[in-house]
C-alpha cells in the first residue's frame, strides 16, 4: 500500500508543481467531486487567473510606458481632451473637495505627471482633497471621504451559503443511484403492498440519505465558516497615519483619501498614492507590473501603487485613491483566490480512500453477484424462471440497494476531508492561542518539524529594551540607580552630551510623539525606543536644539550593513554624518575618539583592544551592543555616498532585553520531542551565547559560530560543521537561507522565523515559516506559513503540538474507518454467500456510514493535544502513514467483531433460544444492535492507539462525548421507533445489555492487543503503557 501511495499519492508540502497536482487527481477514485475537491485548488481556474494576472501587469506597464512619452506635444490635444471628461460633480464640490475620484484615480495609476503638474504637484493636491501634509485629515471627515471617494476594499465573490454545501453533498453518485432505487422501490411497493407498507424501504432510505446529506452539509459549512474568520484574519493589515495632527496605527480598510501613510521596510503599499518626503524609498512593483526591478521613488517621480511592496528606505505618501479605483483592487476582485494547495496528508488519504474504495467497490459487486445468482437458482428450483411476480423486482432491486450502500460504505469519501476538518479546528485553537496559520500544511508539516531555527530579538527575549549600560569617554555606567542620568551629566560636557543627542535623536528611524494626553510616546522598533527613552531622559530640560537639524541622506537601517547612517545639515554650518549598529563594524569604522570635554583624539590600537573588550564584557551579560559615531564635513554632494572611515567614537550602549518567560522551559519540551533548537541572530557572539546558555539552547557539546565565518565553509565542510551548530551570531539572512538549505539536504524538517524583509527567502525555503506578528514586516508575513502573533517561541511549540495532534487524531480515525470498513463488507458478503441474504439493509449501512464518516471525523479529528505527543521523536517523512501499531487494533478489532456477528448471525436463534415467529428480524436488529455498538466502544479504543487508558481526558473533549451520546440515543431511537423505515424490530432489555456488553467487550480487546508489540523499538520500559512504575517506596509516592 505504502509503494503505491507513495509512487501516486505523493505531494511536497510546499511549492508542489502542477505535473504533481494533475497526478493525484488522475489516479483518484471518486464518488462526489464536488465534496471531495472543494478544499483542494481547480488547476483550470488557477491557470484563469494567472492570465488576468498577467494582463493587468502588461496593462501596468503599458500606461507607465506610455506616462515616458505623454510630455511630447503630439499628446497635447489628447491630454486636453481628457482634461475635459474629468469635471468634480456638485456633491464632490458641495463636499468642499476641487477634483473628481476618477481624475485623481488616474494621476498615479497612470503616472500622469502631466496632469499632476497641471493641479499643482503634490502639494496642489493636497489642498484639492483637504488634506494637510502634517496634520493628516480630520477624523470626523472619514465618512464624507469614503462616500465621495470610496472605501479600501475590493469587491469580494459572495460566500457559499449552507444550501450550496446540501446541494453539494447531493451530488454523491451512490446516494443518486440509490434515490433512484428508493424511488423505485416506493412505486413497485405501493402496487404490490398498498399504502403505506409499500413505502416504508424506500422512504427509510431517502430519509437515511437526507440525514447523510443535512450531517454532511453542517460538518462542511461551518468548516468553510472558520476558514472564512481565518481569511479576514490574514488580511488584517495595519499602517501608521498622521490623522487630527497625530501619529495613529489604523487598518488598511479604513484608509482613506487624503490619508497621509507612513511607510518603511516591508511594508505593502496599502493605497495608491504620491510621494511627500522620504529617503532612499526603492519599491517592488513585481506584483503588479511584473517587472522585476526595483523602482526607486522621489519628487520627481512620486508615484506609488497599491499591492506594491517597499523594499529599502522609508517614506510619507498621500492617498489618491482606494479599494476599486487601484489597479490592485481591480486585480484582487477578478481573482478565484479559491482552493489553497492540498496538503501531503489530504493527497495521502485520497490515495487510502481510492484504495478502500476500489476494494469496496469489488466486494459490492461480488456480493450482488452472488446474492443474484442464489435467488436465481433457488427461484428456478422452486418456482421456475419464466415466472416472475413484481415481489421479485423488489428483491432485485434491494438486493442492488444493498450493493450500492456497501460502495458508499466502503468508499470513505469523508477521509480526506476529516484532515480538513481536524486542520480547521487545530487552525482557530492555534489562532486563539496567538498564531495564525495561513497555509493548511504548514499545520500539519510542523508536527513532522524536527529542527527550529529561530531568532533571538523578540522570539526568545521580551523585546522590551532598555539601555542597561553605556561607555562613554572612558566611563562606563551603569543605570540601574536612579541617579545615574544625574551622574552622567555631571562627569561629561555639555559639548559632548549635545553630540551624544544629536547622534540618537536625527540618525533614527523612530520617532518621538505627543499623544493626546501630551506624553511622549515613541513609535519605532524596540532597539531604537530605548535609546530615544535613554535620550529623553538625558535631555531633560536642555532646549531640543540638537533635533533642529535638516536631514540631506540617510541610509535605512538593514541585515547585511548592520548599520544605519543620516548625514544631517548643521546649523552653525557644514554637514555632519552618524552612524550607529554593530559594535564590532561601527569600531572599526573609526580612527579617532572623543573625550569627556569634547575634545577628538586618534584612536590608537590599544585603545581599540580596550573597547572591543568593554564590548564583550557588555555581551557577555547579555546585553545587546551597539556603538555611536560621527563624522564632521565641510561639504557634501547628494550623489555621494555616506562614508565608511574616518569616524569619531562616541558611546558603546549596552540593551538589556531579558528572555521571556516560559522559553527555557519550552526549549526542554522540544528537546524532549526531539526537536533540535538553533539560534540565528544578527546579535554579537557573546551575547548570542550567554543568552542561548541561559534558554537551554547551547550544551557544552554545542557549536557557537559566526556567520563571516560559516560563509567560509565548503560544502563538505558545511556538512560535519551543520549538525553540531547550536548558535550562530552575526549572521547575515543568506546565512540563515544556506543554513535551512542544507538542513533540507539532510533530511531535516526545518522551521525558521523571520522578522525582516530579506528573510523572505529563508521562510520561503523552509519546511515551515513564521513570521513574527508584531516586529514582521509585510513582505515576511507574506512568504510565511504561520504569523506568530505574539512573537512568543512557547507559541511556536504550540504549533507543533497541534501540528502532531493533527496527524495522530487522523491516524486515529482511519484506524476507526478501516475496522467498520473490513467488518462491514466481510460480514454482507459472508452472509450473501451462505445465506443469500444481507443481514445489514441499505438504511442501516447508511447510518453506519454517518457513524464511521462524518460524525467519526468530527469525534476523532477534533481531539486536543496532550503532553504524551511532545515526548516521542517526530514522525519522518518516509515512514507509513498506516502503522503496523494500527493493523494490529484493525486486524484485532475486525477479527473480535466478526467473530461475535459471525455467531449471532449463524447460531444466535440457538444459542439465545429466540423461537419468536419473527426469530430472524430479531436476530438481524441484534446484529445491526451490537454492530453499531462494537463501533461505538471501538470509537472510544480509538482515542489511543497505544495506551490502555482510553478515558483519561474524555470529558475535556466535549464534541467527542456529545457525538457518542447522540449515536447512542439515534440508536435506540432508530431500533425503537423507526422499525417500518430501518427494516428493525423492538428489542428486549436483555437484548440491549447483551448488545452493550459484547460492544463494551472492544474496550478488553484493545487492552490486551496494546500489550503485543509490533514495532521493534518503540517499547517504553520506564512507562510501560504510558503509566508511571508503581513507587517502591515512600520516596516514590
Amino acid at each position: 500500500m505504502e509503494k503505491y501511495l507513495r509512487e501516486h499519492f505523493d505531494v511536497p508540502p510546499k511549492n508542489a508543481t502542477e505535473e504533481a497536482q494533475r497526478k493525484w487527481r488522475a489516479a483518484v477514485f471518486v464518488l462526489n467531486p464536488r465534496r471531495r475537491f472543494r478544499m483542494v485548488p481547480n488547476l483550470e481556474k488557477r491557470q484563469e487567473d494567472e492570465s488576468k494576472r498577467r494582463s493587468v501587469q502588461e496593462k501596468v506597464r503599458e500606461k507607465m510606458r506610455v506616462a515616458m512619452y505623454v510630455q511630447h506635444a503630439a499628446f497635447q490635444f489628447m491630454d486636453a481632451a481628457k482634461q475635459k471628461e474629468y469635471k468634480p460633480t456638485e456633491e464632490v464640490i458641495s463636499a468642499g473637495y476641487a477634483i473628481s475620484p476618477d481624475e485623481l484615480a488616474s494621476i498615479a495609476s497612470a503616472h500622469d505627471m502631466k496632469t499632476l503638474e497641471m493641479h499643482g504637484g503634490v502639494e496642489g493636491i493636497s489642498r484639492e482633497i483637504r488634506a494637510s501634509f502634517d496634520n493628516g485629515v480630520s477624523t470626523k471627515d472619514l465618512p464624507a471621504r469614503q462616500k465621495i471617494y470610496g472605501v479600501n476594499k475590493y469587491t469580494e465573490k459572495p460566500s457559499r451559503s449552507f444550501w450550496m454545501f446540501v446541494w453539494d453533498a447531493l451530488h454523491d453518485l451512490t446516494l443518486i443511484i440509490l434515490m433512484v432505487c428508493a424511488l423505485i422501490s416506493i412505486v413497485v411497493g405501493l402496487a404490490t403492498e398498498g399504502f403505506p407498507k409499500g413505502m416504508y424501504d424506500g422512504l427509510g432510505i431517502i430519509l437515511s440519505i437526507l440525514l447523510v446529506v443535512v450531517v454532511t452539509a453542517v460538518s462542511d459549512y461551518r468548516q468553510s465558516l472558520q476558514f472564512k474568520e481565518l481569511d479576514k484574519e490574514k488580511k488584517k493589515i495595519f499602517v501608521h497615519v498622521t490623522r487630527d495632527g497625530s501619529r495613529q496605527k489604523v487598518s488598511i480598510f479604513d484608509l482613506v483619501v487624503g490619508d497621509i501613510v507612513h511607510l518603511s521596510i516591508g511594508d505593502q503599499v496599502p493605497a495608491d498614492g504620491l510621494f511627500i518626503s522620504g529617503y532612499s524609498l526603492l519599491i517592488d512593483e513585481s506584483s503588479l507590473s511584473g517587472e522585476s526591478d526595483p523602482v526607486y521613488i522621489t519628487r520627481d517621480k512620486p508615484f506609488l501603487l497599491a499591492g506594491t511592496k517597499v523594499q529599502d528606505g522609508s517614506a510619507k505618501m498621500i492617498v489618491t485613491a482606494v479599494g476599486m479605483r487601484t489597479e490592485w483592487g481591480k486585480l484582487m476582485s477578478t481573482l478565484s483566490l479559491g482552493g489553497e494547495d492540498e496538503t501531503p496528508l489530504q493527497v495521502k488519504l485520497n490515495g487510502v480512500a481510492t484504495i478502500i474504495g476500489k476494494i469496496g467497490l469489488g466486494f459490492a459487486c461480488l456480493t450482488f453477484l452472488v446474492l443474484i445468482i442464489r435467488f436465481l437458482v433457488d427461484k428456478g428450483i422452486n418456482v421456475g424462471l419464466l415466472k416472475w411476480y413484481p415481489e421479485d423486482a423488489l428483491t432485485i432491486l434491494d438486493y442492488f440497494a444493498i450493493a450500492v450502500t456497501i460502495i458508499v460504505v466502503a468508499v470513505p469519501e469523508g477521509l480526506p476531508l476529516a484532515v480538513t476538518l481536524s486542520l480547521a479546528f487545530a487552525m482557530k485553537k492555534l489562532m486563539d492561542d496567538k498564531a495564525l496559520v495561513r497555509h493548511l500544511a504548514a499545520c500539519e508539516t510542523m508536527g513532522s518539524a524536527s529542527c527550529i531555527c529561530t531568532d533571538k530579538t523578540g522570539t526568545l527575549t521580551t523585546n522590551h529594551m532598555v539601555v542597561d549600560k553605556i561607555w562613554l569617554c572612558d566611563l562606563t555606567k551603569s543605570f540601574n540607580a536612579k541617579d545615574a542620568i544625574e551622574d552622567l551629566n555631571a562627569l561629561i560636557s555639555e559639548n559632548v552630551v549635545s553630540t551624544l543627542l544629536q547622534g540618537i535623536f536625527e540618525n533614527s528611524s523612530s520617532e518621538v510623539v505627543k499623544g493626546k494626553d501630551g506624553k511622549n510616546t515613541i513609535l519605532g522598533t524596540p532597539t531604537e525606543t530605548a535609546l530615544l527613552e535613554f535620550a529623553l531622559k538625558l535631555e531633560g530640560e536642555r532646549h531640543p536644539q540638537h533635533r533642529a537639524c535638516e536631514k540631506a541622506k540617510v541610509e535605512p537601517f538593514n541585515s547585511v550593513k548592520k548599520r544605519m547612517s543620516v548625514i544631517v545639515n548643521l546649523p552653525s554650518g557644514g554637514y555632519r554624518a552618524f552612524c550607529k549598529g554593530a559594535s564590532e563594524i561601527i569600531v572599526q569604522m573609526c580612527d579617532k575618539i572623543i573625550d569627556g570635554e569634547g575634545q577628538i583624539h586618534p584612536l590608537e590600537e590599544y585603545k581599540a583592544k580596550e573597547i572591543l573588550e568593554i564590548i564583550n564584557s557588555f555581551a557577555s551579560d547579555a546585553l545587546r551592543t551597539l556603538c555611536l559615531a560621527f563624522i564632521d564635513m565641510e561639504e557634501y554632494n547628494e550623489s555621494e555616498e555616506i562614508p565608511t572611515d574616518g569616524y569619531t567614537l562616541i558611546a558603546v550602549f549596552g540593551i538589556k532585553d531579558p528572555v521571556r518567560p516560559g522559553v527555557k522551559e519550552a526549549v526542554k519540551a522540544c528537546i524532549e520531542a526531539g526537536i533540535t533548537v538553533r539560534m540565528v541572530t544578527g546579535d554579537n557572539i557573546n551575547t548570542a551565547k550567554a543568552i542561548a546558555k541561559e534558554c537551554g539552547i547551547l550544551t557544552a557539546d554545542g557549536l557557537a559560530i559566526e556567520g563571516p565565518e560559516f560563509r567560509t565553509k565548503n560544502p563538505e565542510e558545511m556538512k560535519e560543521l551543520i549538525p553540531k551548530i547550536q548558535v550562530m551570531a552575526r549572521s547575515l539572512p543568506l546565512d540563515k537561507h544556506t543554513l535551512v538549505t542544507n538542513l533540507r539536504k539532510m533530511q531535516e524538517v526545518v522551521a525558521v522565523t523571520g522578522d525582516g524583509t530579506n528573510d523572505a527567502p529563508a521562510l520561503h525555503e523552509a519546511d515551515i515559516g513564521l513570521a513574527m506578528g508584531i516586529a514582521g514586516t509585510e513582505v515576511a508575513k507574506e512568504s510565511a506559513d504561520v504569523i506568530v502573533l505574539d512573537d512568543n517561541f512557547t507559541t511556536i511549540i504550540n504549533v507543533a503540538r497541534w501540528g502532531r495532534a493533527v496527524n495522530i487524531n487522523i491516524q486515529k480515525f482511519v484506524q476507526f474507518q478501516l475496522t467498520v470498513n473490513v467488518v462491514a463488507l466481510v460480514v454482507n458478503f459472508v452472509s450473501a454467500c451462505i445465506t443469500g441474504t444481507a443481514p445489514l439493509t441499505a438504511v442501516q449501512l447508511l447510518w453506519v456510514n454517518m457513524i464511521m464518516d462524518t460524525l467519526g471525523a468530527l469525534a476523532l479529528a477534533t481531539e486536543p493535544p496532550n503532553d504524551e505527543m511532545m515526548k516521542r521523536p517526530p514522525v519522518r517523512r518516509s515512514e507509513s502513514f498506516i502503522t503496523r501499531i494500527m493493523w494490529r487494533n484493525v486486524i484485532g478489532q475486525g477479527l473480535y467483531q466478526l467473530i461475535i456477528l459471525g455467531t449471532l448471525m449463524f447460531a444466535g436463534n440457538k444459542i439465545l433460544d429466540i423461537n419468536e415467529p419473527d426469530a430472524d428480524s430479531v436476530v438481524n436488529t441484534l446484529i445491526f444492535n451490537t454492530f453499531v455498538f462494537c463501533q461505538v466502544f471501538n470509537e472510544i479504543n480509538s482515542r489511543e492507539m497505544e495506551k490502555i487508558n482510553v478515558f483519561r481526558g474524555i470529558f475535556r473533549n466535549w464534541i467527542f462525548s456529545a457525538i457518542i451520546l447522540l449515536t447512542v440515543i439515534f440508536q435506540v431511537v432508530i431500533v425503537e421507533f423507526l422499525g417500518a423505515f430501518a427494516s428493525t424490530v423492538p428489542l428486549s432489555w436483555q437484548f440491549w445489555v447483551l448488545s452493550v456488553v459484547l460492544g463494551s467487550i472492544s474496550l478488553i480487546i484493545g487492552a490486551i492487543l496494546k500489550c503485543i508489540p509490533v514495532e521493534p523499538g518503540r517499547k517504553n520500559v520506564e512507562k510501560p503503557n504510558g503509566y508511571e512504575p508503581i513507587p517502591s517506596g515512600p520516596d516514590g509516592v
